[in-house]
């Protein structure tokens, strides 16, 4: 349910569990970190969805029996920060729930028009994982990122643009505009990629 394409330097993740709203399960989460940890080697990375949503978040009866709190989230977020090539967030629709820790720690995120963003923690009980937070304060800054986790919530894809949460809106396929912006960094000697990406850390 974790789909790899690797073309030229540039993986393509895809969450595919559509009928789920691409829910994440133990054994899903795991592999996203696998993958993102295999990842070095990688000049590009893009994060996408199966269908109308990216990510529900953890599934319902995994979260019951404790993957909200696990620390893979926290796993995979890291491991995706710590990658030295390109990430982008291809958000194809929505964006829920801990699945925003994978995003937020991608460099770029694009999304579709019709997409939300909402991380109902406060609701349902849970702390969000440390870095979240931190990443999403970064972005938008201390109020608009409580107004998400306390206030709880559901920001459109047009206020997450505004905010600065989301990078562009993309009429049509995500995932296509998202290699468009990779194409410089694949076509780049890798030293400078890196070198431009660790300057801006």
């Amino acid at each position: 349910m974790i789909e790899l394409e690797q073309d030229n330097g540039l993986w393509i993740v895809t969450i595919n569990r559509p009928d789920k709203a691409n829910s994440l399960t133990g054994d899903m989460l795991e592999r996203l970190c696998e993958i993102a940890e295999s990842a070095q080697e990688a000049r590009g990375l893009i994060l996408t969805g199966a269908g109308k949503v990216f990510s529900a978040g953890a599934d319902l009866d995994a979260a019951k029996a404790g993957l909200a709190t696990s620390p893979l989230w926290e796993r995979l977020s890291g491991a995706i920060a710590a990658l030295p090539g390109l990430t982008i967030a291809a958000l194809n629709g929505t964006l829920a729930g801990g699945a925003n820790g994978m995003a937020l720690a991608c460099d770029l995120r694009l999304a579709v028009p019709g997409a939300k963003v909402f991380y109902p923690v406060m609701k349902l009980g849970y702390l969000p994982q440390p870095s979240d937070p931190k990443r999403m304060t970064a972005l938008i800054g201390p109020a608009r990122t409580k107004l998400i986790l306390m206030g709880g919530q559901k920001i459109t894809a047009q206020d997450a643009f505004a905010f600065g949460l989301v990078d562009r809106l993309v009429e049509g396929d995500v995932v296509a505009a998202a290699r468009e912006i990779a194409a410089d960094t694949l076509a780049a000697r890798p030293d400078i990629a890196v070198g431009i990406k660790d300057m801006c850390r």
